[in-house]
């Protein structure tokens, strides 16, 4: 597996330089957890070591709204500008060494203000140089002590961004997309597919079927079925092989996408993998693969329709300026995307709002484009760890 086709599995993609100010919220990182005074005290020098069961374990535990919530706070710090003088995020530019079997990036980013969503990561991916290792990326996050500066945690992450990216997504469904999809189609079938339909199918019961599209239907393209047709029983499950690249698509595929009302893709491909005009007023597609210009998962038509709408959504809009292929071979300026934060709200209670759809009949298409941001993984590293530590999860091993 190369660089280039790590957009369907656990990376940040693009680091934000954002000077965000104080924002209220309720929730969720660095506040002392509720622990007995003893086993507080023999945790002030320990470290919680987190394993890969473990952190599914406690993310099992977070709902959808929770998720989308919690992402909704981080896009809001990250929109909302700052000042100079008290930034309230640092995300400096990755470090990338090459070791013998993999290329190693380290991913430190910070967010400072507001205080209950503050917290320091250091999120480490090492990603195999050759493309027959299909072995995965091995991925940890360490998480700091904000008071004494040590190490506090370390968190197997090879599944967080693709959870926190799916809860970036679902945030982007609720305020710009269908208010009771029946119909998903999912292109890829890696981690984030699989973090995407999981969250989404919990969130949405009214979904009934689900149709996978991948190049090949090979083994985790159908353990991937599968699960979601276990967890899932009353949702209808499809499968289809479709190469973009191909002279022509399967014969169902057409059908799939002109009957979805919502599309996520999450894959490397480099041209589009359906055309504008299979795509129904009132989609909602979500773009979570491109991170490089000569990426393209849709055409520059259907963006151009989002755009006409003013629902071409973006997690930061330099960042996918920058980097999202879509955007940059439509031509897409700076003045004709949203950033997900300037349509995020929250109430007195700090409870998210969100707003009223508009009837099915006069809804545009709409997108949302991410590349990732490095101060959500701050924010899911975070809370997961604040949530283990309530819940009794984890080995603390003596640090002293």
């Amino acid at each position: 597996m190369s660089l280039s086709q790590v957009s369907d599995l656990s990376l940040t993609k693009s680091e934000s330089s954002a000077l965000l100010p104080r924002t209220s919220t309720t929730l969720l990182c660095d506040a002392t957890p509720a622990l007995p005074c003893t086993q507080l005290a023999s945790t002030l020098m320990s470290l919680l070591c987190l394993s890969g069961t473990d952190v599914a374990r406690v993310t099992s535990d977070f709902s959808p709204e929770v998720l989308q919530t919690l992402m909704g706070r981080v896009f809001s710090v990250l929109t909302s500008g700052g000042n100079a003088e008290r930034p309230a995020a640092y995300t400096p530019h990755r470090i990338v060494l090459p070791t013998q079997n993999h290329t190693a990036l380290f991913m430190p980013a910070r967010i400072a203000q507001p205080i209950t969503l503050r917290g320091t990561s250091v999120k480490v991916v090492c990603v195999p140089t050759s493309p027959t290792d299909l072995r995965g990326l091995p991925a940890s996050t360490l998480v700091l002590d904000e008071d004494t500066g040590a190490v506090k945690a370390i968190l197997n992450a090879a599944n967080l961004t693709a959870l926190r990216n799916a809860a970036g997504s679902l945030l982007s469904t609720n305020l710009v997309g269908p208010r009771e999809p029946s119909s998903l189609v999912a292109f890829g079938a890696g981690a984030q597919i699989k973090e995407h339909l999981l969250l989404h199918l919990r969130a949405f019961p009214s979904i009934q079927t689900c149709t996978i599209v991948n190049r090949t239907i090979n083994d985790r393209a159908s353990q991937l079925a599968t699960l979601v047709r276990t967890r899932f029983p009353a949702v209808r499950v499809t499968c289809i092989a479709n190469d973009a690249t191909a002279p022509s698509a399967h014969p169902a595929l057409k059908d799939a996408v002109l009957s979805a009302n919502l599309v996520i893709c999450a894959t490397s491909s480099t041209v589009p993998l359906f055309p504008s005009a299979w795509v129904a007023d009132g989609t909602h597609v979500v773009l979570v693969g491109s991170f490089k210009p000569t990426m393209h998962e849709v055409d520059s038509a259907l963006v151009r329709r989002a755009v006409a709408a003013h629902r071409l959504v973006v997690d930061s809009r330099a960042a996918c300026l920058a980097e999202a292929g879509e955007l940059i071979a439509a031509g897409v300026a700076g003045s004709e995307v949203v950033e997900i934060g300037a349509l995020v709200a929250f109430d007195a209670a700090g409870e998210l709002r969100l707003p009223p759809g508009p009837p099915a009949s006069t809804r545009p298409v709409t997108i949302f484009k991410s590349v990732g941001v490095g101060l959500q993984d701050v924010a899911i590293a975070c809370a997961v760890v604040q949530k283990a530590e309530a819940m009794g999860i984890g080995r603390y091993v003596d640090w002293a």
